[in-house]
């Protein structure tokens, strides 16, 4: 029963995040987190676009947690909006950037996100960086196309624990079409990385 209670909770508090992330499209949302305390739900919402989230006087906030409580029966939802530093170093942020300029300009523009998306990352300080986009663009079969920069590793624990990946969709016409963003951030340190220490000595005359 109790495993049960926690994973009916925990897919619960993941419908909730799915909600909010639907709901702020041009929030630029990076990630949504969900805590239990003594007086509630304490949700942290990391955008690049905190304004939207917040809306004029606060009223996009109010009308959200009362969403939440009609909707999921959160009972007092607290809700915080923090700005996310360089929305250019954040793959959730860009995925759905350009999953959002497909789904609004059609999918003729996917090359010109695709590589300017990736050079805002790479001047942004990033040590590498990959977009992928799948699906019928911008003919009628589905292809995979790919734009890379930079250093970026593919396996091992670099990859797994260095590398930061976010996947996201845009529905179109023509239906689906997947965006992944991949960016090695720049203070990431790869094991094998290595530093020269230049010494020079010399005798005294």
């Amino acid at each position: 029963m109790i495993e049960r209670s926690f994973i009916k909770n925990n897919v619960k508090l993941q419908r909730v995040r799915d909600y909010i992330f639907s709901e702020f499209k041009q929030g630029s949302i990076s990630e949504v987190e969900i805590k239990r305390t003594p007086l509630g739900e304490k949700i942290v919402i990391k955008s690049s676009r905190p304004g939207i989230i917040v809306g004029r006087k606060g009223r996009n906030i109010g009308s959200l947690s009362e969403k939440l409580k009609e909707m999921f029966g959160l009972e007092n939802p607290e809700i915080e909006v923090i700005e996310v530093e360089n929305p250019y170093l954040d793959p959730r942020i860009l995925a759905e950037d350009i999953a959002l300029r497909l789904e609004r300009y059609g999918p003729n523009v996917f090359k010109s996100a695709m590589h300017k998306t990736i050079e805002k990352i790479m001047h942004a300080g990033a040590r590498g960086a990959e977009i992928i986009i799948s699906g019928k663009v911008p003919g009628a079969r589905a292809k995979t196309w790919r734009v890379s920069k930079g250093h970026l590793k593919k396996s091992g624990y670099p990859a797994q624990y260095l590398v930061k990946e976010a996947k996201t969709y845009a529905t179109l016409k023509v239906g689906k079409v997947g965006v992944t963003v991949r960016i090695l951030p720049p203070d990431a340190v790869l094991p094998d990385d290595v530093k020269i220490n230049e010494q020079v000595s010399g005798e005294s005359s």
